[in-house]
C-alpha cells in the first residue's frame, strides 16, 4: 500500500518550488539557530584535523538515524512514506554539509591553502549539527497548516495581525544580544577579525542582510504576518536596516563590555553575522503573546 514503505515511489506529499524554497530557507534558519556557535568553535575546527577517518565515517551514519527518526516520528510530514523520510533526511544532510562549506570558507576556516583532507573534515564535523537543526527547523520553525487557514484564535490572519515599531525594534535588540552574546566574548571572534580581509568584511555584511530578509520575508516563519507590517519596499528596507542597526549596536555593545577583540570594527562586523540571526529570527519567535492593539500597516 502506497505510504507503507520502500515498496512504492508514489509521494503522499506533492511540494510546489515555491513550498520547497520556503521549506529550505526554514531548513537553513533552523541549522544556523541550533548550531551557528558550533561555527565559531576553535576546539571543532582542531578536533577536525585529528579525528579517525572511520570515527567521522560512523559520526555520519549517527547523524543520518538521528535525522530519519526525528523525520518519521516528529518532521513537518507525519504520514509521509519511509521513502520519503529518507529523501528528506538525505536533503537535510545534504544542506547542512553546504552551510557548513560556506560559512567556514566565510569564516577563513576552509580555503585554498589547506588540504582537501582538512576541507572535507571541517566541513563534515561542523555540518552534521548543522543538519540536525534543519531539521528541526523545517518542521518546528514555520506557518503551520491550521495558521495558514485561519484558525479560530487567527493569530496569523493578516486582518488580525498586529504590529508596533518600537516594541519590534526593542525585540530586535534583544534577539540580537541573545544570539550574539554566546559569540562575542570568545578568542575565535578575534581570530576571525584579525584575519578578515575588508572582502570578507563585506560578505560578513552582505550574508547578515541577506540573512534577514529570508528570515523576515521570505521563509513564513511563524509571527511572521503576525509581527510584521505590509511588504511594500519602503517597511521591508525599513525593517531590514532596523533590525542590521541593532545587531551592530548589540555586537558594539557586548565587545565593549566584554573587553571586545582587535581591531575593533571587524570585530564589530563578524559578531553582526549572529546577532543579525538573533534580531530577525528572535523577533519571531522570542514572542509568546500578541499584544492587544490595533493594526499599524502603515
Amino acid at each position: 500500500m502506497p505510504g507503507d514503505g520502500f515498496s512504492t515511489m508514489n509521494f503522499s506529499h506533492q511540494r510546489t518550488l515555491a513550498e520547497s524554497l520556503r521549506e529550505y530557507g526554514q531548513g537553513v534558519a533552523g541549522g544556523l539557530i541550533f548550531a551557528l556557535p558550533l561555527l565559531f568553535t576553535m576546539e571543532l575546527w582542531d578536533s577536525a584535523l585529528t579525528i579517525d577517518p572511520c570515527k567521522l565515517l560512523l559520526y555520519v551514519a549517527f547523524t543520518m538515524g538521528l535525522l530519519f527518526l526525528y523525520n518519521r516520528y516528529a518532521g513537518l510530514r507525519r504520514d509521509a512514506s519511509l521513502w520519503e523520510v529518507w529523501i528528506d533526511s538525505i536533503e537535510e544532510l545534504g544542506i547542512g554539509l553546504l552551510l557548513s562549506a560556506a560559512f567556514l570558507y566565510l569564516l577563513g576556516r576552509i580555503g585554498a591553502d589547506d588540504s582537501g583532507y582538512e576541507i572535507l573534515n571541517r566541513i563534515v564535523m561542523e555540518g552534521m549539527t548543522l543538519a540536525i537543526g534543519v531539521s528541526v527547523g523545517t518542521a518546528q520553525l514555520g506557518t503551520d497548516e491550521k495558521e495558514n487557514e485561519g484558525g479560530m484564535d487567527g493569530d496569523d490572519d493578516p486582518d488580525t495581525a498586529t504590529y508596533d515599531y518600537p516594541g519590534q525594534s526593542a525585540i530586535a535588540l534583544c534577539g540580537a544580544v541573545l544570539f550574539a552574546a554566546n559569540i562575542a566574548p570568545t578568542e575565535e571572534v578575534e581570530i576571525v577579525a584579525r584575519e578578515s580581509s575588508p572582502a570578507r568584511l563585506a560578505g560578513f555584511a552582505i550574508v547578515a542582510v541577506g540573512m534577514g530578509i529570508a528570515l523576515l520575508y521570505f521563509s513564513e516563519f511563524r509571527g511572521s504576518r503576525r509581527h510584521l507590517p505590509g511588504r511594500t519596499w519602503w517597511l521591508v528596507a525599513r525593517e531590514i536596516i532596523t533590525s542590521y542597526a541593532a545587531a551592530l549596536a548589540a555586537s558594539a555593545a557586548l565587545l565593549y563590555f566584554f573587553a571586545g577583540a582587535t581591531p575593533f570594527h571587524a570585530a564589530v562586523i563578524v559578531v553582526s553575522l549572529p546577532a543579525m540571526l538573533g534580531a530577525s529570527a528572535g523577533r519571531l519567535l522570542l514572542q509568546v503573546q500578541t499584544p492587544q492593539r490595533s493594526p499599524d500597516h502603515e
